[in-house]
């Protein structure tokens, strides 16, 4: 009779256990960015990005739909390769994930997001800034970073109206991202009165710029503009050295305007004429990018380049509509991302309809004694 009880106890428990588990549900976030090639320690950046934020968010016990929920990542790698970056979505697709936060590069983004939009899952992206991403205007794609637009504007004003420069050489990697910053930044020169006295071309996956650096000087431009990323930017600033331009201001976006290209430059002498915009404010002037970023240092030392604290409030953006919709189904909580109004560690985060985010912020930067510095 007592092992009888004994038993009955044990199946309610199983049983009680049993019920809270289906009570539960695991909610999936795919992360994309390239984990592996000369780029991955930005794909490691932002996926740390969307890690912390998951953790952080495991850690408020949030209920959807009456049911506690659990924050999963699924995370994928596209070796900022195009045809990899469309397979990844397809694989996160297919995996019917809940949200996507990524893509880095614009040209895998691009391709990536009419994948989602097919099979009507949202993806934010913190780091893709061609503006040719929300131009088809599809309702699961969102960006919550300024586009090449307000970068290439905001730099090549700044060496018109601010450095009076005159005559500026410009090379692009031939990317989506490269060719777009590189773009609007020669149109705007133009328009200012500077003369383009050189247009070059490399690749994603160059290391040698000799013969590009060494026409470029035989012009005897007052800057460089590179649109890339800084796998060739910091090759490129050891090359100007070599090549005694040393003097040459050296513009670029985002995609060199990271850490790391202190330590691929080499210390290069040009590491100083650097200017670069990235989209948002400093760290400094973020609502939250100080305490965060002690916190982030703390649990990834020595990792952070740009993106995470946008991967991480992308990643919040995502689960504050499903709680807002109270449901996980990205059918049902797309339209209430879209009517986002989040206070994140970037920004106040709110969406233009196209999916671009509302107010976007642009910031200079240079390299001052081998330390990134707000202008």
């Amino acid at each position: 009779m007592q092992f009888q009880l004994k038993l009955t106890a044990v199946m309610a428990i199983a049983a009680l256990c049993g019920t809270v588990a289906a009570q539960e549900q695991v909610v999936k976030i795919g992360h994309v960015a390239p984990m592996s090639g000369p780029q991955a320690h930005y794909g490691k950046d932002n996926e740390n990005g969307v890690r912390m934020a998951i953790e952080d968010l495991n850690g408020q016990n949030i209920t959807i739909g009456g049911k506690k929920v659990k924050f999963e990542i699924q995370a994928e790698d596209d070796a900022a390769d195009p045809k990899q970056g469309t397979a990844a979505a397809q694989k996160l697709c297919d995996a019917k994930v809940n949200g996507i936060v990524g893509h880095l590069n614009s040209g895998t983004t691009i391709p990536a997001s009419k994948v989602y939009h097919d099979c009507g899952i949202p993806h934010v992206t913190g780091a893709a800034t061609n503006p040719d991403l929300t131009k088809p205007k599809y309702d699961t794609t969102f960006r919550i970073i300024a586009n090449d637009n307000a970068l290439g504007a905001a730099l090549a004003l700044y060496a018109a109206d601010t450095l009076k420069l005159k005559k500026v050489a410009i090379i692009d990697d031939r990317t989506a991202y490269g060719q777009g910053v590189a773009e609007v930044f020669a149109k705007i020169a133009k328009s200012k009165g500077m003369q383009v006295v050189a247009q070059e071309y490399t690749n994603d996956k160059a290391t040698d710029f000799m013969a590009i650096l060494t026409s470029i000087k035989a012009k005897n431009p007052d800057a460089i503009f590179y649109g890339g990323m800084d796998a060739q930017g910091g090759p490129m600033l050891r090359q100007l050295e070599q090549l005694g331009m040393t003097s040459v201001k050296f513009f670029g976006g985002d995609g060199i305007c990271t850490q790391k290209i202190i330590e691929l430059s080499g210390g290069a002498k040009p590491l100083d004429n650097v200017i670069c915009a990235e989209g948002g404010a400093s760290l400094e002037k973020m609502p939250g990018g100080k305490a965060w970023r002690d916190r982030y240092e703390k649990k990834y030392p020595n990792q952070f380049q740009i993106y995470s604290p946008y991967t991480y409030d992308a990643t919040f953006v995502l689960v504050d509509a499903m709680k807002r919709a109270n449901s996980t189904d990205p059918k049902k909580y797309k339209t209430f991302l879209a009517k986002s109004n989040f206070k994140g560690v970037t920004a106040n985060i709110a969406f233009e309809p196209n999916g671009e985010l509302k107010n976007a912020a642009t910031t200079l930067y240079t390299y001052k004694g081998g330390k990134k510095t707000a202008l």
